[in-house]
């Protein structure tokens, strides 16, 4: 094949368009596919077939193409190729320089075949068996070793059958064609090589994330799991907001790239717990710190009742003998004691409200007085417990909740102090919303819908929904889907979550899909979306 000036300006101009692409692809299996295609082209050969080098020392077989017999494995195919690696050394140690592929690697040269069938350096058996099966000619062959930037060798370019585009005959590869694929080669394995490096990276980037939800959700046996599912509930609502093709979202869509910047946000929207206290974390109980204080409060009416028997008895020694009504007396003294620590224990475990009846037996409670080991009269409460049975929701006390909610703005500070590349730039605002409210009352920074992005919407419902629906919190038994929807509906009406995903979260079911695989079977009731609060039919698709 003669090569002339116009058309050999045109090849390099070529090869200068091949390293363009092969640097845009981020692709490993298309971009080796292309590696081999574009070599075929510029080569006008036949077939070809990409080996990639193992760390074991064996050229595995990673893509195989022949037009004539309109073979086309491994790569994009997904048809596995059925043979052996090639390996580099035999059992005994010695190189495997009989193999025209191992001896190119081991020997770091291009091999140009002319003819297999004439060739008597390279055991060429393997190609007359398929020769054999298949009818084909394998004549010409072009064996490249890849060689990146860091001048390790890691893998092989093998092209096959020369065409001679006037006569349409196999010819052998031109030393023309040689240089370029060389030059070729050379650039794909620094692609590969940037490419491997890029991937590792990006797998130890994840990893590490992982690795600081995972720590978060350990700190505490009640939010273990929150930081793993809130992605996967994450991931549901954008790839359904992404296909709905109805509704406001209709001409919404993300690209793989900004899905995974919005997955990266799911897995560390809660990294700023790290540095909230454990006994705020894991409080099960409103009068619970480093342990559990009701435990004093029994051994104050133990101490109570104690002294009122005490009193009992010494009213009789006085009086030298004691009446029925003495003791119905003292039995209604223990008895509204037992009442009032029952009451207590109650108010201790936290709930959804608490009565302005329940408010007023507390601080009635809270004025008897008790006598201390010192042998002071005090109140039988202290202000703080007092402060905390009247806790109106849950078992967080108003400065507690500020411990709690500070987490957002230490998780915006954390993550907004990395170092993030151009499609990672917008992890802290999507992390960072994940408390805000559409109407403005949310934290930490008051936004409303049209201040925060889509994508942040999206993890803001999500962590709601994980919350209501999480079977591990101390304060409350597992939620059906019912009332989680139910709730999830009123936060709608209230604008407290977008209620565009609300909608599409209902018309797609995305709540059944996930409860499916997160959710214990009693919670799975059935759901008549007629009856949620907020649930709008989803309109007619022509």
């Amino acid at each position: 094949m003669e090569f002339t000036r116009t058309k050999l300006l045109k090849l390099l101009d070529e090869l200068n368009v091949i390293g363009i692409a092969l640097s845009a692809e981020k692709d490993h299996q298309r971009l080796l596919e292309m590696i081999l295609i574009r070599a075929k082209d510029i080569t006008n050969a036949d077939g070809g077939t990409l080996y990639i080098r193992t760390e074991d020392n064996r050229l595995r077989f990673e893509i195989m193409q022949t037009n004539t017999l309109k073979i086309h494995m491994g790569g994009t195919s997904g048809e596995e190729i059925p043979f052996y690696p090639v390996y580099l050394y035999r059992e005994d140690g010695s190189p495997n320089l009989n193999n025209v592929a191992a001896c190119a690697v081991l020997e770091r040269k291009t091999i140009n075949t002319p003819d297999a069938y004439e060739d008597t350096e390279f055991d060429f058996s393997g190609t007359r068996n398929f020769d054999k099966k298949t009818g084909y000619r394998s004549k010409s062959f072009l064996t490249v070793p890849m060689v990146n930037h860091e001048n390790n060798i890691i893998g092989v370019l093998q092209l096959i059958n020369a065409i001679d585009a006037e006569t349409g005959d196999v010819i052998p590869f031109s030393d023309v064609s040689q240089q370029l694929v060389e030059s070729l080669a050379s650039q794909a394995a620094v692609t590969i090589t940037n490419r491997s490096l890029l991937d590792a990276q990006k797998e130890l980037f994840d990893a590490l994330i992982k690795l600081i939800a995972n720590a978060i959700d350990e700190k505490s046996p009640y939010t273990a799991g929150h930081c793993r599912r809130v992605p996967v509930l994450t991931n549901l609502i954008a790839n359904a907001a992404c296909k709905v093709n109805y509704g406001p979202l209709a001409e919404f869509n993300m690209s793989d790239e900004e899905k995974y910047e919005l997955d990266v946000a799911a897995w560390l929207h809660d990294c700023g717990k790290i540095t909230t206290p454990e006994y705020v974390v894991d409080k099960g109980t409103k009068l619970e710190t480093i342990f559990d204080r009701i435990e004093l409060v029994d051994t104050r009416f133990e101490v109570l009742k104690r002294d009122v028997v005490i009193e009992s008895l010494r009213k009789n020694l006085e009086s030298r003998g004691h009446t029925s009504h003495e003791d119905d007396e003292l039995q209604q003294k223990l008895d509204k004691l037992n009442q009032d620590r029952d009451f207590i224990r109650l108010c201790n475990i936290g709930g959804e409200s608490i009565s302005d009846d329940d408010i007023k037996r507390v601080e009635e409670i809270s004025r008897m007085q008790w006598q201390n080991t010192a042998g002071n009269q005090e109140k039988f409460l202290t202000d703080e417990e007092k402060q905390n049975l009247n806790i109106g929701r849950g078992t967080l006390s108003y400065r507690e909740r500020e411990i709690i909610n500070n987490h957002v703005s230490v998780t915006i500070k954390m993550l907004e102090s990395l170092p993030y590349p151009k499609h990672l730039q917008r992890v802290p605002e999507f992390a960072g919303g994940h408390h805000e409210k559409m109407d403005g009352t949310g934290y930490p920074n008051q936004l409303k819908k049209e201040d925060m992005s889509i994508p942040a919407r999206m993890l803001a419902i999500a962590d709601v929904f994980e919350a209501l629906t999480a079977k591990d919190r101390p304060y409350k038994e597992a939620m059906t889907l019912s009332k989680a929807l139910t709730i999830l509906g009123r936060m709608k009406l209230d604008n407290h979550v977008d209620p565009d995903l609300f909608d599409v979260f209902m018309w797609e079911k995305l709540y059944l899909k996930y409860a499916e695989e997160h959710l214990e079977p009693e919670q799975i009731d059935d759901v008549d979306p007629e009856n949620i609060p907020g649930y709008t039919p989803p309109p007619a698709v022509n």
